[in-house]
């Protein structure tokens, strides 16, 4: 009988160990951030860590897109769209215990339109004229002119709030008012979070998470088998999803992001200013025979940057479709012949993958290419910042970002004046119809320059433990929102 009572003591033992193991999460990624603060940064991977987890903004994205209430629980426009009114939540303070009001806002604001500002997005800050802190708890914010789109602009990653004292160390030891402070970051291997017991909103489920980098597919595989990981919202190894579909203890989510995946041209390097070149690049380019052997028939064809789900979109495939004999007559017109371009290629297996068989598709109308893999903080530096690229491959995950096709100093060196006018008419338009017919021309305006080799929208592959329930089966951003995340009994 004793023996019985201690057997069923440490079952019992056994048995709370097991439930209290349900409030922890172990997530898989690819991509290791090369820091983590989100206003520095262009790194989709540090959003995949900090957004709504670490760090929040005014405003935010809901699963479904939508842009919902953030720090700011609610605000209001002027009748001349000029002025946004925010009215900030009472009681938040940061993982340091600082309170988080009104000057945390405009210091964050004024911080990133500064003339100064590294922020990898300053073109959402720049309407901004003015602003004004009311009191404590209420912000006006100025433009320069109406922008119908301003609160979409605050729900980015790159626009979360940061507190004058702690942002100088946000890059290693990020400091943010969400519902999960970071625990311990193990480079190169892990980053671990845990749940912040002072925060202001809705406790989550979670008490802790952990993203594990595992770049390697056949890793991943592995890692996902054996329990070693929860979910991976990002699967890298798509070849292998008939394998957790007939697995019931795993569900498979084939979603939409706001990927677009192209292949990058410098448009300012010789031959490719030509936009004979470009043209002929781009016809060179089998979409469905990258899409099949890259992401295993997973992802839908582009003819320009717009994602397909969009309202505005527009189909724009045919003008850039495949066709290796007007490739090589426009090759001819060109003048261009023996044609050696520099590939570079990110870690990603779309970029990977994809960038061989893009290889092999140029060779087939007699250009060359030498590729070179590259790791993600050396790609950021040399393409992204550096501009020091012929051809590259990524996939640009920011929301409804067209505009960066304005930017001429963009990794990619477009932004001509015609379209730099469209887009500023863009911004002071609010009619919906207005809106959408601008975005409907700018899509054909960079399908018509072949700016870039639009190749397909990346789809959101994600294996998941079936007893896990509020992931984000689609992205409308880069995230891995933990905030509605848990275990099923």
């Amino acid at each position: 009988m004793r023996f019985f009572r201690l057997t069923t003591a440490a079952l019992a033992l056994s048995a709370s160990a097991a439930l209290a193991a349900q409030d922890t999460i172990t997530l898989g990624a690819v991509l290791e951030p090369p820091n983590l603060d989100p206003t520095g940064g262009a790194a989709a991977a540090i959003d995949e860590v900090v957004y709504s987890n670490i760090f929040e903004g005014l405003t935010r994205f809901a699963a479904d897109g939508s842009i919902i209430p953030g720090l700011a629980t609610s605000w209001t426009v002027s009748d001349d769209g000029l002025t946004y009114t925010f009215n900030l939540a009472d009681g938040v303070t940061f993982h340091d215990g600082t309170t988080m009001d009104g000057d945390d806002v405009k210091f964050s604001l004024d911080r990133a339109r500064a003339e100064d500002s590294t922020n990898a997005q300053k073109a959402l800050f720049a309407g901004i004229a003015d602003v004004t802190v009311v009191d404590p708890l209420t912000v006006q914010v100025t433009l320069s002119a109406p922008d119908g789109a301003f609160p979409f602009k605050m729900a980015w990653g790159d626009a979360v709030i940061v507190a004058p004292e702690s942002v100088d160390t946000a890059a290693n030891a990020p400091v943010g008012t969400g519902p999960f402070k970071l625990s311990r970051w193990v480079q190169g291997d892990r980053i671990e979070l845990e749940r912040n017991p002072d925060y202001w909103g809705p406790a989550p489920a979670l008490a802790s998470a952990t993203i594990k980098y595992i770049p390697d597919p056949n890793a991943a595989l592995a890692a996902m088998l054996a329990g070693d990981v929860d979910a991976f919202p990002r699967f890298p190894a798509p070849e292998t999803l008939d394998q957790f579909r007939a697995d019931p203890r795993f569900n498979v989510n084939v979603g939409s992001t706001e990927g677009e995946t192209i292949l990058a041209i410098n448009n300012k390097m010789p031959p490719l200013d030509n936009v004979k070149v470009r043209q002929a690049i781009a016809h060179a380019i089998n979409r469905q025979e990258i899409i099949d052997g890259a992401m295993f028939g997973n992802g839908t064809p582009i003819g320009t940057h717009f994602a397909p789900h969009n309202p505005d979109y527009v189909d724009l495939t045919g003008i850039s479709g495949f066709d290796p004999e007007k490739s090589k007559a426009l090759l001819a017109e060109a003048g261009v012949s023996d044609l050696t371009l520099r590939l570079a290629l990110p870690p990603p297996n779309y970029a990977r993958r994809g960038g061989q068989i893009i290889a092999s598709q140029l060779r087939d109308v007699g250009i060359e290419t030498e590729i070179t893999n590259m790791e993600w903080a050396q790609w950021l530096e040399q393409a992204f910042r550096g501009k020091d690229f012929d051809l590259t491959i990524v996939s640009h995950t920011e929301p409804a970002d067209i505009g960066i096709y304005a930017r001429p100093d963009y990794y990619f060196q477009y932004g001509t004046e015609a379209f730099i006018a469209l887009m500023d008419k863009l911004t002071v338009t609010t009619d919906p119809a207005a809106r959408s017919a601008i975005l409907k021309e700018a899509q054909t305006i960079i399908a018509e320059d072949y700016v870039n080799g639009y190749l397909f929208q990346l789809p959101q592959v994600s294996v998941v433990n079936a007893k896990i329930q509020g992931l984000w089966e689609n992205a409308p951003t880069q995230a891995n929102d933990l905030t509605g995340v848990s275990w099923a009994d």
